[in-house]
């Protein structure tokens, strides 16, 4: 019986690197303790065009993390498998355009496509974007 649940939920860990829908960058979803987290590996701009140096978390609600680069910024964080929904639940997701972050959770819909939904409150009201396996 518990070799079916691990069997079950092995294959329901999205790990590995993942381009967003716009193809603007690349999340790398890893194990952090019993959860997944992901952080930001690749950005198409990477460079800020003003300047020339690596893009900063320019809208980041706290002034003091503004000019962190958003080169392996931690972006997801806190997702827990729930084996009823076959999903990981229960994170947060950062969205560096605005610098606000959502309540979340990512689902594989293949082996090769993950549903990521991001929300305040309540799923129902939250959008889906699909991500597509580069690694």
């Amino acid at each position: 019986m518990a070799s079916s649940f691990g069997a079950r939920a092995q294959t329901a860990v999205p790990l590995g690197v993942w381009a967003d829908d716009t193809g603007e960058s690349h999340i790398e979803i890893y194990r952090c303790g019993d959860m997944l987290c992901g952080r930001l590996v690749w950005l198409k701009e990477a460079a800020d065009t003003s300047n020339g140096r690596p893009k900063a978390d320019v809208h980041n609600p706290d002034p003091d993390k503004r000019t962190q680069p958003l080169q392996n910024m931690p972006v997801l964080q806190g997702l827990r498998y729930n084996a009823s929904s076959d999903r990981w639940e229960d994170g947060q997701i950062y969205d560096p355009s605005n610098g606000h972050t959502y309540s979340c959770y990512v689902s594989l819909v293949n082996k090769d496509k993950l549903e990521v939904k991001g929300y305040i409150g309540f799923p129902i009201v939250g959008r889906s974007h699909y991500w597509a396996r580069v690694r």
